[in-house]
């Protein structure tokens, strides 16, 4: 069970909490890495490879959904 934000919204303490939820998973995750015989610096490597490539992904979603936003609001901008 992932351990949930103490309060709804923003607060000090709330991205440590979030890497402290994260942990376990994490640790299982490079745990299990390791068994099948990847390196630790072999897995970080990766995970800062996938994060970087996760952000690249949101950022041009974002992108797309603007323009298609856009292009609706024209479609329909000379309609009576």
């Amino acid at each position: 069970m992932i351990t949930p934000p103490r309060r709804q919204g923003e607060y000090a303490d709330r991205e440590i909490d979030c890497q402290e939820a994260m942990e376990p998973g994490f640790q299982a995750i490079v745990d299990c890495m390791m068994e099948a015989g990847w390196t630790r610096g072999e897995i970080m490597r990766s995970l800062r490879r996938l994060i970087a490539a996760d952000t690249m992904t949101q950022k041009e979603n974002a992108k797309v959904e603007a323009q298609i936003a856009i292009a609706r609001a024209m479609m329909g901008f000379g309609r009576p």
